[in-house]
């Protein structure tokens, strides 16, 4: 809601633009060609991918702009119109150890398309010569095949059915033109997304049985890129916008804030570095031929810190991230568990590993992020998983033992899932006699409930219980009483969290 105070205040838009171009040198996007079709308009694209774009725009390398599709929210399809595709993008966040921000209006949007009641004028992008780039964030479950989509539906239901109808019509549009092929950035969060999105476009065109040469040009002509994302976009800052929109002089209602880093690594012919000047115009871009170290480390070091850390963490006290960054016990044991038994572990240079470490303990204590160790805790066990055990089962092939840190995060995981009762869907824990929620599969849970209905207490109660989680393969892949050292280390610790309570055991650990 506007207050009194800021209803006085003018709207962002090519009006106010005009009158003021010092705050957003350069061309507007609805004035350069749209070079970039970009599904999605949520927060974490605009203060992405087209905050790049904009960056480029103003160092004269791209001269393009992005025109955004949406079927999902037609009222931000309505704003970015209202505003003309302006807003003001925030970055907050640490750098050498100092705190830094970076506010600018951005340009780079030219409009939006809403798919549901513009599909006519959506497919009329595929006739654009221009049109070269697509990006996405549809979510991790945007990228699906679904056999009921039709091709008469205006729209289909999912992306890439929306996306192969464009496909087809581009083909169409340039007379199967080799030349006229799209490159695909998908940015949503899933292992491998570009050859998933591939996957499910050439299902799609299967199901619809197209012809045989538009299938043949989707696969030649264009490039499905996979690519890996990683900035934290924390969007409308609802509760400080009043006194943004005063400090900046106009009413913005496509505010968007996010923090320093960012870094987008893609995997794609070696073309595309010179074709798409993202590093020329200074981000945090890597080309590559091989994403999966990259990838490695960002699950790695990153999700893993998380992951090993924020359970243990909550039970010793913590709510949030950076808290626990100003806990010199908890930051001590993430330290250790990153730097000495997670980076040994990984292929990349140990400089490179050590800096982007660096990275994430200022990104840890980023005073404008808070990080809920309870939203984190979501769904842990397929986390770990994914996660940490690979760091896990790599520090045991270089070094003959179970790395003291990453297990004892195994050790934290199952007492954080202490509890025998199950409401909502959430098993219910409980720290110094309040409650928490624990939530993850329903399967999961259940399990955990009956095991712990059933513990004696005993330090051999303590092993049967867990045995009784390490051995489930269906959770980790394999039987984890098969890594040495790994059962009765984690045994140990479980039961030294259980008499001696978490902090202790903390510091047993972290010395």
């Amino acid at each position: 809601m506007e207050s009194s105070t800021a209803a006085t205040l003018p709207h962002l838009n090519a009006e106010f633009l005009s009158g003021h171009p010092e705050l957003a040198p350069g061309a507007t996007g609805h004035l350069l060609p749209e070079k970039m079709l970009q599904f999605g308009a949520g927060v974490f694209l605009r203060g992405f991918v087209d905050w790049m774009v904009d960056g480029m725009n103003r160092k004269g390398l791209f001269r393009g702009s992005v025109v955004v599709a949406s079927s999902i929210t037609p009222e931000m399809v309505e704003k970015l119109n209202q505003q003309n595709g302006a807003y003001t993008h925030l970055a907050r966040g640490l750098e050498n150890g100092k705190q830094v921000e970076e506010k600018s209006i951005l340009t780079s949007i030219s409009r939006g398309i809403d798919l549901t009641a513009q599909f006519a004028e959506y497919l009329r992008c595929a006739h654009n010569p221009d049109l070269r780039y697509i990006v996405s964030n549809t979510t991790e479950a945007g990228i699906v095949y679904r056999a009921e989509d039709k091709q008469s539906d205006q729209p289909p239901a999912s992306f890439p059915a929306k996306l192969t109808l464009l496909l087809a019509e581009r083909y169409r549009a340039f007379h199967g033109d080799v030349t006229r092929g799209f490159v695909i950035l998908p940015c949503e969060l899933i292992e491998r997304n570009g050859d998933t999105l591939k996957k499910t476009v050439l299902e799609t065109a299967a199901n619809w049985k197209l012809d045989p040469t538009i299938v043949e040009w989707i696969e030649k002509a264009n490039v499905f890129a996979n690519t890996l994302v990683d900035r934290i976009v924390t969007g409308f800052p609802s509760g400080e916008i009043q006194a943004l929109w005063q400090e900046s002089g106009y009413i913005d209602k496509l505010f968007n804030t996010s923090e320093i880093f960012h870094l987008w690594v893609i995997e794609g012919p070696a073309a595309l570095a010179k074709e798409l000047p993202l590093r020329e115009a200074g981000f945090n871009v890597i080309f590559t031929d091989d994403m999966k170290p990259y990838r490695d480390r960002k699950v790695r070091i990153l999700n893993g810190a998380h992951t090993t850390t924020a359970l243990a963490a909550y039970l010793a006290g913590e709510d949030r991230v950076g808290e626990c960054m100003k806990d010199p016990l908890i930051r001590g044991f993430m330290k250790r568990a990153i730097y000495d038994e997670v980076i040994p572990t990984l292929s990349l240079p140990k400089d490179e590993l050590e800096a982007f470490a660096a990275t994430v303990f200022e990104r840890f204590s980023n005073p404008f992020i808070q990080h809920a160790l309870l939203s984190i805790s979501l769904n842990s066990v397929s986390k770990y998983k994914a996660r940490v055990l690979p760091s896990v089962e790599q520090y045991v092939a270089i070094r003959g033992e179970a790395p003291v840190r990453l297990t004892f995060g195994l050790a934290a995981l199952i007492t954080f899932y202490r509890g025998t009762v199950i409401q909502d869907g959430a098993l219910i824990g409980h720290r110094d006699g309040k409650e928490y929620r624990i939530q993850d599969d329903r399967t999961v849970l259940e399990i955990f409930a009956d095991l712990w209905q059933h513990f004696d207490g005993s330090t051999a109660g303590v092993q049967k219980l867990t045995d009784a989680v390490l051995q489930r393969d269906d959770w980790w892949g394999k039987d984890l009483r098969q890594i040495p050292g790994m059962a009765s280390a984690v045994g140990g610790y479980v039961e030294s969290i259980l008499n001696l309570g978490m902090r202790v055991s903390l510091e047993q650990v972290s010395a």
